[in-house]
This record gives C-alpha cells, structure tokens and sequence, in this order.
C-alpha cells in the first residue's frame, strides 16, 4: 500500500506561499527604509489592529507574555498583590503574575469550555486580588458575563493568545476587558514570522503606561522615570502583520468549517468527547482539542498512521515546578487535572482540507473499532 503524507498538526505552508510577493514586498520596504526599530509599520499595525478589535489602542510588544506582565504592571499590580488565573492554560498565563511581581492564584476551569469558571474565580478570590486573567483557551472564549459578574469591579486582563478574531455575543476578543493580551508567535490564527505581542485598550492612559513599560520605562531617549523593560515589536513583523491582518477572517471561517466537519464525521464516538461552542460565542479554533480518557493510546495510534497531535497541556499549572511555592497538589483543582489527562489536539489550520479531516476521522475510528474488536475477542 502506498503511504500518505505526513498530516501536520499545524501547516501554515501554504497561507504563506499564498502571500510570499506581498510579505516579500513588506520586507523589502523595511530593509530599504531602514528604521527597523519602531518604525512606521509598528504604529500603522498598532492602529489596524486595534480597529479590528474593537478597541481604541494597540500597543505592539515583544511576545505575548509581555503583553500580559506589563498590562499587570500598568495597572499598579506588583509585590503583595494577587492575580486570579485559570489552573488549566499555557504556563505563561501564570508566570506572567510572577514576572509583575505579584503572586497567581489558581482557580478551576468550566468543564466544557475549559476556560476560567466563573464560580471558581469568585471563590478563588481575596482581599488581595488586584486582577484577573481569564484565557480564551484554543480560540473559544471565556464566560465574560459571568465573569464580570463575579469580578464586581475587579480589572479583568483578557488573555487573548489564541483568541484572534473569536467573539463573545457579538463583541471581538481584545475589546471585553480593561486590556487584552495577545501573541502572534507563528503558529497563532495570526502569526508573525517570529515572536510578537499586542496589548489592545479602551483606556488612553493605560495604553499610555504600557507603552512606556515597553520601551525601557523612557520619556525620552535618556530619560527613564518609571523601570520598563525593552519589549518592543521589530517593525519587520509589524510589516508582515500588517499583509496578513486584511485575510485573518478568511482564515478563521476555514477553521471553523474545517470544526464542523471534525464534529460531524467524529459524532457518535461514545468515548470521544468533542468542543463545543457555547450559546453566544464564536470560536476561532486556534485548536481543535478532543478529550478521550486513552488519550496517549490514541495519539500513538494516529501518528502510526502519519497523522500528528498534540497536547495542549500535559500538566495544569499547579503540578508544574514553577508554581511549587504555591503550595497545591493533585486533586485540587480536578476539572483542569482531568482536562489535561484526556485533551489531544487534532490537526486544525486554515489550509487543511475536507479529505485530511476524512483522514483522521478514519483513523480515529478504526481505533476504536480494533479496540471494541478486542474487548469482544
């Protein structure tokens, strides 16, 4: 039998291959200009993006953890301050909190979402809390009217990462919260050819301040009366943002066509567990992430098969070493330790074909259908 092609978990190949003239165009325009630093695509990109937010500001930065520790540090968060975030997401969500100064409190994520539970932050927070950062995790976003409804007040930062272009009734990520961060690492719905972060506001003096902190704390050239750190977007992935922003719709709507044939060829998979979008919300599927209790099982099955997963993620933050100080264990945050046990992403970019999600359907299913062979043997 002929083998097929390796399937990626994320081929952006042929977006890129789509735009090589116009992002070779940008790049050209920024070498011959030569302001490589700051330069006019960082606040032509900054205004875009702002704008199709919904927002007022953007501010560009380095990465998307940036974005994060200096929206905290904007708002006066630092030592003695606590900051609510979700047990169950990427590490920096949490490291962040520790790069403003200020210490993470973990709290449980809803069951199918898989983002900051409303009740759980309430509960999670303290007299100390000084901030939240619910997470619109793999593109689906957070429960806002609960959660601000539970923050009564409380500044909440959208970690808005994997979020690009996703809506909560109506309303885009980035323009629910006093701020929002995001990332355009490469493989983000938008993403740079590199690392790169925005911090998008409402608020001018917020957006002010963070624009301060990113550029050494200065006024000007050598006048620094604030600590800052140097966190600015090279005007090179500004350039490339800019030509890539007018098609992430497009892209978008593939991925989430690209959803809904995952959900319709995988439907009636008993031990298959398949996200769903919940009532006001469109999700922008950064990941498609299953859950299936034989999750490592699976995954060996289908990478036999040339099809490659992920896990997103093998451990929620309070089992990770970097947050031991905090003093948790197994068993205290048990939605986000089961969400981690059973989460497998499948392949999902804006490319990806109707026949390649045929693929790992069958795929999928033939596992299962060895397995119920067995079990009946």
């Amino acid at each position: 039998m002929e083998s097929r092609p390796e399937l990626s978990l994320c081929d952006l190949r042929p977006e890129h291959a789509e735009l090589r003239s116009a992002l070779e165009t940008a790049f050209r325009r920024v070498l011959d200009r030569g302001d490589f630093i700051l330069g006019r695509e960082v606040g032509g990109f900054e205004e875009a993006f702002a704008a199709y937010c919904g927002a007022s500001h953007g501010v560009a930065v380095a990465n998307g953890t940036d974005a994060l520790a200096l929206t905290l540090q904007a708002l006066g968060v630092g030592p003695g301050d606590e900051v609510v975030v979700p047990a169950f997401t990427f590490v920096a969500t949490g490291t962040a909190v520790f790069q403003a100064g200020a210490k993470p409190v973990l709290a449980d994520v809803d069951p199918v979402s898989l983002c900051l539970s409303p009740a759980a932050f309430q509960a999670a927070r303290t007299p100390r809390s000084k901030a939240a950062i619910p997470v619109h995790l793999f593109g689906h976003p957070a429960d806002w009217d609960g959660l601000a409804k539970a923050a009564a007040g409380l500044p909440l930062l959208e970690d808005a990462c994997q979020a690009h272009g996703a809506r909560w009734k109506g309303r885009r990520a980035g323009s629910l919260g006093v701020a929002a961060a995001f990332s355009f690492y490469p493989t983000k719905n938008l993403g740079a050819l590199g690392d790169g972060g925005a911090v998008t506001t409402s608020d001018a003096a917020l957006a002010s301040r963070v624009r301060q902190l990113r550029n050494c704390g200065r006024t000007t050239q050598y006048d620094h009366p604030v600590r800052g750190l140097n966190s600015r977007l090279d005007t090179l992935q500004a350039a490339l943002l800019l030509e890539k922003l007018p098609h992430l719709d497009a892209w978008n709507a593939r991925r989430r066509a690209a959803a809904e044939r995952y959900r319709q060829a995988l439907a009636g998979i008993e031990e298959l567990r398949l996200p769903q979008a919940l009532p006001g919300t469109e999700p922008v599927w950064h990941q498609f992430v299953v859950r299936v209790r034989r999750r490592d099982e699976l995954a060996a099955a289908l990478k036999a098969q040339g099809i490659a997963t992920g896990v997103h993620y093998p451990k929620p933050l309070h089992l990770q070493g970097a947050f031991a100080e905090l003093g948790h264990g197994p068993g205290d945050f048990p939605v986000s330790e089961a969400a981690s046990a059973e989460a497998l992403s499948l392949p999902m970019f804006p490319s990806l074909r109707e026949q390649d999600v045929a693929r790992v359907a069958e795929a999928i299913r033939s596992f299962y259908t060895v397995r119920q062979t067995a079990g009946r043997a």
